[in-house]
This record gives C-alpha cells, sequence and structure tokens, in this order.
C-alpha cells in the first residue's frame, strides 16, 4: 500500500529526544512551529500528514490550532487528555484516579525534579520489564504486543538514570499536562469545507487513557471522525491492520476495516 500510494514518512525527533537539542522554552505553541519550519526547510511542501501517537498527539492538538492552513489532515492514535482543559466535565474526571496521579507527577516535576529523579531512579521501584506485564496500564492483547516489540527504552532505569533523558521526559510531560494558551475542545473546524480530515482512533480497553474522554472530545468535536477499537488497549498502533486503516482513512477516505478484526 506504500509503494501504491507513494507515501513519504518523515519522522523527527523532538526537543530534547534523540540527537534534538532540548528547548529550555518548549511550549504546546513551538511544537507546531517545529513541524512548520522542519517541513520548510525539507521542502516537502505548503500541506502534510500529521499522526500523533500518545504523547506525541498533543504537537498535534497544536497544529490544529496554530498551523491548520498547512494541513492536509490529521490523526491522532490514543492521544493523551490533559485534564486541565477547561470544558471537560468535572463529572467524568472527579473520581479518576489517573487525574490524581497525573498532578501529583507534575507538581514534582516542576517544583522538585531533584526528589522525582532519586524517586524513579531507586532499585526498589518496579523496572519497565514489570509495568509491561501489570494489568493496571496495559489489557491482555497490549501484553501480547510487548512480547513482540522492544518496550519503552527511554523508561528503563538505566536511561533514565541519565539526567538528560530525564530532563527530556520530564519537561515534556510539563508542557503536555499543563496549562495551555487554548482549548482543544473549543476549536472551531480548521477544515469547514471538508477539505481535509481529522481522526481519533482509541481503544476501547486503553487503561492509560480512558475511552470515555475520547468519546466526550469526539461529541464535542463533531468534525472529527472518531474510531474505537473493540478490545484495544493503549497499543492499538502495534496491532495487525491498524495503520493500514489508520492511512487508508487519512489519505483516501475510506471507511475502515470491521475495528473488531484488529488484533495484535
Amino acid at each position: 500500500m506504500i509503494e501504491e500510494l507513494g507515501i513519504y514518512f518523515l519522522l523527527y525527533d523532538r526537543a530534547g529526544y534523540g540527537e534534538s537539542d532540548p528547548n529550555r522554552r518548549q511550549s504546546v505553541k513551538s511544537e507546531a512551529l517545529d513541524i512548520q519550519e522542519l517541513a520548510d526547510q525539507l521542502e516537502i511542501g505548503s500541506k502534510f500528514y500529521v499522526i500523533g501517537v500518545s504523547m506525541g498527539s498533543y504537537p498535534i492538538w497544536s497544529c490544529l490550532k496554530y498551523i491548520p492552513h498547512r494541513l492536509a489532515g490529521a490523526a491522532l492514535i490514543v492521544p493523551v487528555v490533559n485534564y486541565n482543559w477547561p470544558s471537560l466535565p468535572n463529572k467524568l474526571i472527579r473520581e479518576d484516579y489517573r487525574r490524581n496521579l497525573v498532578q501529583w507527577t507534575r507538581r514534582f516535576a516542576k517544583y522538585a525534579p531533584g526528589l522525582l529523579h532519586w524517586w524513579v531512579t531507586q532499585k526498589w521501584i518496579p523496572s519497565t520489564s514489570v509495568l509491561e506485564k501489570n494489568p493496571a496500564f496495559f489489557n491482555t492483547h497490549d501484553i501480547e504486543v510487548l512480547k513482540k516489540i522492544p518496550g519503552f527504552p527511554m523508561l528503563s532505569q538505566e536511561k533514565i538514570q541519565q539526567r538528560d533523558v530525564f530532563d527530556t521526559l520530564r519537561r515534556d510531560f510539563i508542557v503536555a499536562f499543563g496549562d495551555w494558551e487554548f482549548d482543544p475542545m473549543e476549536l472551531s473546524n480548521p477544515f469547514p469545507q471538508n477539505e481535509s480530515s481529522v481522526h481519533i482512533w482509541q481503544g476501547y480497553e486503553d487503561k492509560v487513557v480512558p475511552f470515555q474522554l475520547q468519546r466526550c472530545i469526539s461529541k464535542k468535536l463533531p468534525w472529527i471522525q472518531y474510531h474505537e477499537v473493540p478490545e484495544g488497549g493503549h497499543l492499538i498502533v502495534h496491532y495487525t491492520g491498524l495503520c493500514e486503516a489508520v492511512l487508508r482513512s487519512l489519505l483516501l477516505g475510506e471507511e475502515p476495516l470491521a475495528l473488531d478484526q484488529i488484533h495484535p
């Protein structure tokens, strides 16, 4: 399909990751401006598609806000949800344990980074190999996926002990879950003439980002096409058929395959 459609993928290291320099003034807006500058420097054209997965999805919201004129379409796969968005109904998030976990982690990351670094690098903290088998984070399909992929190298104790790696993750977390300059749930359709499409893909059994939040967002923003994988967890991007379904719906406007057929 990639050869048939002539798809060109561009993956880049965001600020602080890989070989990209850290940006101490990193913000939600700077994410979109980085993408725009990269597109201009590489001369990939006036319009392009953007795809973000999990934590890498908040730059997609930034693109929809700040550079919609450059987008041919966008896909957000299991996108993280910032509990600080003003339009999120309090009754929906009041009892969500993830909300308190995110809020406390962000406070420590912002005001006591040394203490947080000490906490996550203690040997008695479970390693990622233990976390990856923890049903509190992943459903059974996700755990099957984790048997086949490298996992999350940056979250290993060896990596996170490196201060530059820790600082990158900490800064990214603060931006993603901090106070934004806009509320995504108040965005108007950037493509009123249906000249482009925006999609959210979510797993019904996602234990990192609850499907209820994504349903709320899609209801508030009806111009976003919402797709829910019945037995999908947070790692649906690795499931058989998911990537092809994402690309066909994004690029060709095709209806996805039966979502219950997408599996590890």
